[in-house]
């Protein structure tokens, strides 16, 4: 129990921890360095003070939360595809929502972990949030795989923590209340249980077992094992402070200021009853005889400097994160030509990112005793048309299938629906063709127990039925 307590205490000091929570931080919408962000005035002496008068604005750009959802939604929208329609039978209606849901949190903390609880997948997050517990991996020293782990959550309004050890043999239960030590709540149990359901008894579990493997896998953002906001932090908060301070000089400079001629006697009182007189009369008597008077005057801000600035930012966290910037593609030649090259930079990254989604399906495949291959439609903004006409324009020398599933606008299961429709048409015009020979007298003749050389029954299948007739 001490183990358990002080690995969850280890992790949360980590570095990699901090690094995850603040990326957690800029993915909810906030920008840790803008929001601690605050301008100072000095007196004669030289001491600081915060500065109450001038506008502190704090704006925040949402580019971290916008880069994770479109690299994930580019390679998982359509979800995943297996040549074994029992596959994905077999990994439940949830498995592309909570595959998706993974791969953000990977990106995001830099591994996140899938956990596979019997029938479905549950996500384990790295880093703990109000509403999200985290996870301890626990390595083996020997190979260096996941071997074991702890995920830990607390209840704010009791002050209760909680704690799970999984292990290869089973996981444990740990609960540690307000000024009590931590203890065992729930003893050891197998993953895969028995439950037998009574009326009079309730749930009582009679046996159960474990998985070959440990059912909790890890999933990587990049061969780096980094978080995806290593890299980009610095110019999303330089953006958000060139924007925050535009609007800043905007607001102080965007009223009149006066300019009192010959008013040297006036005090600091007097300048105010000025300016508040204006503000509500929005006039003033003055004496100009001995060259007095007041003008007014407005300041234009600087802001192409800021602007090219905002610009170049913007333009450089796109490339660095090797993303479409669809103002770019909107301002060019939209031809499919075009489309595929402004793509290129992201197809790299997806490209990358998708073996670490292979390499976790693979291993979750082979935990469950499954032989497949994942396939994905990446949601790739086309020239449809002009996609279209060139698959079409190859027809001749490719099959139903090869066809339909090079043209980008449809998904792969309607790709399969669409051919086993089709495959169910062949089967009905061939049923009908050999019918009409049977009754014409030039087919075959039945023999009386429903059977004919050459004809067929419903509930045998057509040698070549999942192609054309020939």
């Amino acid at each position: 129990m001490e183990f358990v307590r002080g690995a969850v205490n280890d992790h949360t000091s980590s570095d990699d921890y901090k690094i995850a929570a603040a990326a957690e931080a800029y993915y909810a919408k906030r920008n840790l360095t803008i929001e601690k962000f605050q301008k100072f005035l000095y007196n004669a002496n030289g001491q600081a003070y915060p500065d109450l008068f001038s506008a502190n604005y704090k704006l925040k750009t949402l580019f971290f939360r916008r880069f994770v959802i479109q690299q994930v939604q580019y390679v998982l929208s359509n979800g995943v595809t297996f040549e074994q329609e029992s596959t994905k039978e077999r990994l439940g209606d949830t498995f592309d929502s909570r595959l998706s849901q993974l791969a953000k949190k990977a990106m995001v903390d830099k591994v996140a972990f899938g956990f596979w609880n019997n029938d479905h997948l549950e996500v384990f997050s790295f880093s703990d949030t109000p509403n999200d517990p985290g996870f301890v991996p626990l390595y083996d020293a020997d190979d260096g795989f996941l071997k074991a782990g702890i995920r830990y959550w607390s209840l704010e309004e009791t002050q209760t923590k909680r704690y799970t050890l999984y292990e290869l043999d089973g996981y444990t239960e740990y609960i540690q209340k307000k000024g009590e030590d931590i203890k065992v709540s729930q003893d050891k149990r197998p993953y895969r249980q028995t439950v037998r359901r009574s009326e009079v008894d309730g749930e009582t579990v009679e046996g159960g077992d474990n998985y070959p493997g440990f059912p909790i896998i890890p999933m990587y953002a990049n061969d780096l094992r980094q978080s995806e906001l290593v890299g980009i932090r610095e110019s999303i908060d330089c953006y958000d402070f060139v924007k925050s301070g535009l609007a800043n000089e905007i607001d102080d400079n965007s009223g009149i200021y006066w300019v009192l001629k010959n008013s040297g006697g006036m005090n600091d009182v007097d300048i105010a009853r000025f300016l508040d007189r204006m503000r509500t009369l929005r006039a003033a008597t003055v004496d100009s005889d001995d060259g007095g008077g007041a003008e007014a005057h407005t300041l234009d801000v600087p802001y192409q400097a800021r602007e090219a600035m905002l610009t170049r930012l913007r333009s450089d966290l796109y490339e660095d994160f090797q993303l479409v910037d669809m103002d770019k593609i909107m301002s060019g030649n939209l031809t499919a030509t075009a489309i595929r090259m402004g793509y290129q930079s992201q197809d790299d990254k997806c490209g990358d990112f998708e073996y670490c989604i292979r390499d976790f399906i693979g291993k979750l495949l082979e935990l469950l005793g499954i032989d497949d291959t994942p396939s994905f439609q990446w949601n790739r903004i086309a020239n449809q048309l002009e996609e279209t006409q060139m698959v079409l324009s190859a027809a001749t020398y490719l099959d139903d299938e090869a066809i339909l599933r090079h043209l980008s606008w449809l998904t792969p299961e309607e790709v399969d629906d669409i051919l086993e429709r089709k495959d169910a048409e062949n089967m009905e015009r061939l049923g009908a063709v050999e019918v009409t020979d049977d009754a014409s007298g030039s087919g075959a003749q039945d023999d009386g127990q429903g059977t004919g050389e050459t004809g067929t029954s419903d509930s045998e299948s057509v040698p070549g039925s999942q192609g054309q007739p020939e």
